[in-house]
C-alpha cells in the first residue's frame, strides 16, 4: 500500500512540475514591445519637462536614481556622476525663466525593468530674458526601481542644427 501511495504522490508532483513548466512563458526582452511601460515611460518624460517648464527643481532631481551607477555624458565634457549632474540641474532650471521644447524623433525602447529613451532635442530655454536654440541628440537609460522609472544615465550632445556636413 505504502508503494502505491508513493507512486500516486510521485505521479502527481511530476504532473504538477510539468505543467508549471508549460505554463512559464519566456519573454523576449528584445522583440517585445512592452506597451504598458512605454505609457509610464512617457508619463515620466512629461513628468520631467513639466517639473523644467515649472521651475521644480526638486521634481527633477527626483526623477534620477543617484548613487554610483549615475553617469552623465554631456557634449565633450567628461563623464559626469551624481553630484555633477544634481548641480548641473539645478543650476539650470535655477537659470531658466521659461522653457519650451520639442522632442523630434521620440523613441522609448523597453528591455524589462530596463528602458532606453532617445530623441532629437529642440529646447528653447529663455535665461536672463532672452531665448537660446539647443539642438542635442539625447539619450536617457531608465532603470524601474520599486515600481518607479529612473534616469541611471543621461548622455547629452548638443549640436548645429543648420551646420552644413561635407
Amino acid at each position: 500500500m505504502k508503494t502505491k501511495l508513493t507512486l500516486v504522490l510521485i505521479m502527481i508532483f511530476g504532473i504538477l512540475i510539468t505543467g508549471c513548466k508549460q505554463n512559464e512563458q519566456k519573454i523576449d526582452i528584445v522583440n517585445n514591445e512592452f506597451p504598458e511601460q512605454k505609457a509610464e515611460l512617457q508619463k515620466v518624460i512629461d513628468g520631467i519637462f513639466k517639473s523644467i517648464q515649472d521651475k521644480d527643481a526638486d521634481k527633477l532631481i527626483s526623477y534620477h536614481i543617484y548613487g554610483p551607477k549615475f553617469t552623465e555624458f554631456r557634449n565633450d565634457a567628461p563623464r559626469f556622476g551624481s553630484k555633477g549632474n544634481e548641480e548641473y540641474e539645478r543650476g539650470f532650471v535655477g537659470a531658466i525663466s521659461a522653457f519650451d521644447y520639442n522632442l523630434g524623433d521620440l523613441k522609448i525602447d523597453v528591455f524589462g525593468n530596463v528602458a532606453i529613451v532617445t530623441f532629437v532635442a529642440d529646447f528653447r530655454p529663455t535665461i536672463a530674458n532672452k531665448v537660446h536654440q539647443i539642438w542635442a541628440n539625447v539619450t536617457l537609460v531608465f532603470v524601474k526601481v520599486n515600481d518607479t522609472w529612473k534616469i541611471t544615465h543621461e548622455h547629452f550632445s548638443q549640436f548645429e542644427k543648420n551646420k552644413k556636413k561635407s
